[in-house]
Protein backbone atom coordinates (compact mmCIF):
# COMPACT_ATOMS: atom_id res chain seq x y z
CA UNK A 1 0.00 0.00 0.00
CA UNK A 2 1.47 3.34 -0.99
CA UNK A 3 2.08 6.31 1.28
CA UNK A 4 -0.88 8.32 2.54
CA UNK A 5 -0.21 11.98 0.91
CA UNK A 6 -1.45 13.59 4.58
CA UNK A 7 1.20 11.56 6.02
CA UNK A 8 4.44 14.03 7.21
CA UNK A 9 6.38 11.41 9.59
CA UNK A 10 9.59 11.81 9.34
CA UNK A 11 9.48 15.32 6.67
CA UNK A 12 12.62 15.87 4.66
CA UNK A 13 13.23 19.87 4.36
CA UNK A 14 13.55 20.88 0.76
CA UNK A 15 14.28 24.33 -0.13
CA UNK A 16 15.18 26.06 -3.48
CA UNK A 17 19.05 26.93 -3.91
CA UNK A 18 18.33 30.37 -4.86
CA UNK A 19 16.73 31.74 -1.35
CA UNK A 20 13.95 33.92 -1.51
CA UNK A 21 14.86 37.88 -0.66
CA UNK A 22 12.61 39.29 2.42
CA UNK A 23 12.03 43.00 2.52
CA UNK A 24 9.50 43.85 5.00
CA UNK A 25 8.72 47.48 5.47
CA UNK A 26 10.35 48.93 9.43
CA UNK A 27 6.94 49.98 10.54
CA UNK A 28 4.76 46.79 9.49
CA UNK A 29 2.59 46.54 12.55
CA UNK A 30 1.70 43.10 13.67
CA UNK A 31 -2.06 43.01 14.98
CA UNK A 32 -2.95 41.34 18.32
CA UNK A 33 -4.87 38.41 16.26
CA UNK A 34 -1.50 37.25 14.49
CA UNK A 35 0.70 37.26 17.79
CA UNK A 36 -2.39 35.25 19.46
CA UNK A 37 -2.24 33.17 16.16
CA UNK A 38 1.41 32.71 16.30
CA UNK A 39 1.41 31.40 19.96
CA UNK A 40 -1.37 29.02 19.33
CA UNK A 41 0.36 27.36 17.28
CA UNK A 42 3.33 27.16 19.70
CA UNK A 43 1.59 25.65 21.72
CA UNK A 44 0.35 22.85 19.57
CA UNK A 45 3.70 22.05 18.09
CA UNK A 46 4.89 21.38 21.63
CA UNK A 47 1.66 19.55 22.55
CA UNK A 48 1.98 17.73 19.41
CA UNK A 49 5.78 17.24 18.61
CA UNK A 50 5.83 14.14 20.04
CA UNK A 51 2.90 12.77 18.17
CA UNK A 52 3.20 14.59 14.76
CA UNK A 53 7.05 14.38 14.67
CA UNK A 54 7.88 16.89 12.11
CA UNK A 55 7.85 20.63 12.48
CA UNK A 56 4.37 21.71 11.15
CA UNK A 57 4.71 25.15 9.32
CA UNK A 58 5.82 24.46 5.71
CA UNK A 59 5.50 26.64 3.08
CA UNK A 60 2.17 24.99 1.89
CA UNK A 61 0.56 25.21 5.37
CA UNK A 62 2.03 28.81 5.69
CA UNK A 63 0.38 29.68 2.32
CA UNK A 64 -2.80 27.90 3.37
CA UNK A 65 -2.48 30.09 6.40
CA UNK A 66 -2.32 33.54 4.64
CA UNK A 67 -5.27 32.15 1.84
CA UNK A 68 -7.36 31.93 5.22
CA UNK A 69 -6.42 34.67 6.57
CA UNK A 70 -6.81 36.84 3.40
CA UNK A 71 -10.62 35.07 3.25
CA UNK A 72 -11.17 36.55 6.44
CA UNK A 73 -9.27 39.78 6.27
CA UNK A 74 -9.19 40.94 2.66
CA UNK A 75 -8.40 44.40 3.95
CA UNK A 76 -5.96 43.59 6.61
CA UNK A 77 -2.73 44.22 4.43
CA UNK A 78 0.16 43.86 7.25
CA UNK A 79 -0.72 40.32 8.32
CA UNK A 80 -1.19 39.10 4.64
CA UNK A 81 1.81 40.02 3.92
CA UNK A 82 3.28 38.67 6.95
CA UNK A 83 2.10 35.28 6.17
CA UNK A 84 3.17 35.53 2.68
CA UNK A 85 7.11 36.28 3.57
CA UNK A 86 6.60 33.40 6.59
CA UNK A 87 5.72 31.36 3.59
CA UNK A 88 9.05 32.51 1.75
CA UNK A 89 11.11 31.84 4.29
CA UNK A 90 9.57 28.54 4.95
CA UNK A 91 10.75 25.29 3.31
CA UNK A 92 8.64 22.70 0.63
CA UNK A 93 6.72 20.03 2.09
CA UNK A 94 7.32 16.56 0.74
CA UNK A 95 6.26 16.35 -2.46
CA UNK A 96 3.79 13.82 -1.03
CA UNK A 97 1.77 16.93 0.62
CA UNK A 98 2.60 19.39 -2.25
CA UNK A 99 -0.37 21.27 -3.26
CA UNK A 100 -0.09 19.60 -6.77
CA UNK A 101 0.45 15.78 -7.63
CA UNK A 102 3.55 15.52 -8.13
CA UNK A 103 4.55 11.74 -9.18
CA UNK A 104 8.03 12.77 -11.56
CA UNK A 105 11.32 15.39 -10.33
CA UNK A 106 10.55 17.77 -13.15
CA UNK A 107 7.49 17.76 -12.47
CA UNK A 108 8.52 18.43 -8.67
CA UNK A 109 10.93 21.14 -9.67
CA UNK A 110 8.70 23.37 -11.74
CA UNK A 111 6.05 23.16 -9.02
CA UNK A 112 8.25 24.91 -6.41
CA UNK A 113 9.27 27.38 -9.42
CA UNK A 114 5.83 28.33 -9.80
CA UNK A 115 4.96 28.10 -6.10
CA UNK A 116 7.81 30.79 -5.49
CA UNK A 117 6.72 33.01 -8.64
CA UNK A 118 3.42 33.06 -6.74
CA UNK A 119 4.32 33.70 -3.74
CA UNK A 120 6.40 36.71 -5.23
CA UNK A 121 3.68 37.79 -7.06
CA UNK A 122 0.92 38.00 -4.55
CA UNK A 123 3.46 40.06 -2.21
CA UNK A 124 3.25 42.52 -5.36
CA UNK A 125 -0.31 42.66 -5.74
CA UNK A 126 -0.22 43.34 -1.66
CA UNK A 127 2.53 46.10 -1.73
CA UNK A 128 0.77 47.65 -4.31
CA UNK A 129 -2.38 48.14 -2.59
CA UNK A 130 -0.87 48.88 0.71
CA UNK A 131 1.13 51.59 -0.99
CA UNK A 132 -2.35 52.92 -2.50
CA UNK A 133 -3.17 53.70 0.35
CA UNK A 134 -0.60 56.40 1.09
CA UNK A 135 -1.06 57.98 -2.11
CA UNK A 136 -2.47 61.05 -3.44
CA UNK A 137 -3.85 61.17 -6.78
CA UNK A 138 -4.28 65.16 -6.72
CA UNK A 139 -2.29 67.94 -5.01
CA UNK A 140 -5.82 69.76 -4.41
CA UNK A 141 -4.64 73.34 -3.50
CA UNK A 142 -6.96 73.21 -0.16
CA UNK A 143 -4.87 70.48 1.34
CA UNK A 144 -1.78 73.07 1.34
CA UNK A 145 -2.18 73.54 5.27
CA UNK A 146 -1.47 69.40 5.41
CA UNK A 147 1.38 69.95 2.74
CA UNK A 148 3.62 67.84 5.40
CA UNK A 149 1.83 65.57 6.48
CA UNK A 150 0.65 65.06 2.24
CA UNK A 151 4.73 64.41 1.53
CA UNK A 152 5.47 62.43 4.51
CA UNK A 153 2.32 59.82 3.05
CA UNK A 154 3.40 60.08 -0.52
CA UNK A 155 6.94 58.82 0.68
CA UNK A 156 5.73 56.49 2.45
CA UNK A 157 4.04 55.04 -0.61
CA UNK A 158 7.02 55.80 -2.91
CA UNK A 159 8.61 52.78 -0.36
CA UNK A 160 6.18 50.55 -0.50
CA UNK A 161 5.90 50.56 -4.37
CA UNK A 162 10.22 50.04 -4.38
CA UNK A 163 8.86 47.19 -2.13
CA UNK A 164 6.52 45.70 -4.56
CA UNK A 165 9.25 45.95 -7.61
CA UNK A 166 11.82 44.22 -5.73
CA UNK A 167 8.94 41.30 -5.30
CA UNK A 168 8.23 41.69 -8.71
CA UNK A 169 11.98 41.26 -9.40
CA UNK A 170 11.96 38.43 -7.79
CA UNK A 171 9.10 36.94 -9.47
CA UNK A 172 10.24 36.93 -12.79
CA UNK A 173 13.54 35.41 -11.36
CA UNK A 174 11.33 32.25 -11.06
CA UNK A 175 9.01 32.53 -14.08
CA UNK A 176 11.51 32.25 -16.02
CA UNK A 177 12.66 28.86 -14.82
CA UNK A 178 9.31 27.39 -14.48
CA UNK A 179 9.12 28.98 -18.38
CA UNK A 180 11.80 26.20 -19.01
CA UNK A 181 9.74 23.36 -18.13
CA UNK A 182 6.67 24.77 -19.69
CA UNK A 183 6.22 20.97 -21.09
CA UNK A 184 4.93 20.27 -17.47
CA UNK A 185 1.71 20.32 -16.60
CA UNK A 186 0.58 20.32 -13.18
CA UNK A 187 -3.60 20.95 -13.33
CA UNK A 188 -4.14 21.42 -9.63
CA UNK A 189 -2.42 24.85 -9.91
CA UNK A 190 -3.10 26.09 -13.51
CA UNK A 191 -3.27 29.14 -12.38
CA UNK A 192 0.05 29.73 -11.54
CA UNK A 193 1.03 28.63 -15.10
CA UNK A 194 -1.52 30.71 -16.39
CA UNK A 195 0.46 33.65 -14.22
CA UNK A 196 3.86 32.26 -15.57
CA UNK A 197 2.27 32.42 -18.96
CA UNK A 198 1.46 36.13 -19.01
CA UNK A 199 3.95 36.94 -17.31
CA UNK A 200 6.64 35.33 -20.51
CA UNK A 201 4.70 36.70 -23.37
CA UNK A 202 4.51 40.11 -21.81
CA UNK A 203 0.77 40.23 -20.94
CA UNK A 204 1.39 40.83 -17.07
CA UNK A 205 4.23 43.08 -16.46
CA UNK A 206 4.52 45.26 -13.07
CA UNK A 207 7.11 47.02 -14.10
CA UNK A 208 4.90 49.49 -15.98
CA UNK A 209 2.47 49.29 -13.58
CA UNK A 210 4.71 50.72 -10.35
CA UNK A 211 6.35 53.11 -13.17
CA UNK A 212 2.86 55.01 -13.84
CA UNK A 213 2.93 54.84 -10.32
CA UNK A 214 5.69 56.42 -9.14
CA UNK A 215 5.50 58.56 -12.33
CA UNK A 216 2.41 59.98 -10.97
CA UNK A 217 3.59 60.25 -7.31
CA UNK A 218 6.07 62.25 -8.36
CA UNK A 219 4.40 64.41 -9.85
CA UNK A 220 1.59 65.20 -7.15
CA UNK A 221 4.79 65.44 -5.13
CA UNK A 222 6.08 68.28 -6.79
CA UNK A 223 2.97 69.96 -6.90
CA UNK A 224 2.78 69.92 -3.01
CA UNK A 225 6.13 71.05 -2.43
CA UNK A 226 5.72 74.36 -4.70
CA UNK A 227 2.72 74.78 -2.12
CA UNK A 228 3.57 77.68 -0.10
CA UNK A 229 1.72 80.27 2.50
CA UNK A 230 -0.10 81.79 -0.29
CA UNK A 231 -1.11 78.71 -1.70
CA UNK A 232 -4.31 78.31 0.10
Amino acid sequence: MGPCRNSGADLPRYALTRPARLFSPPDMPISRSVKRAISVVCILLIAAGPVLGYRLLYREQLYQLYRRQFYDQPLNLSENIYWLERALRADFANPLNALATIETEEEWERYRYLFTMHLNLKLVELYLAWANRYNREVAYFYNAPWRDLNLESLEKAEDLFQYARVYWDEALVWSAEAWELRHVELQEVQHWMDENHRIETGQLDYDRIIDRHLERLYDVRQQFQEMGPDTY
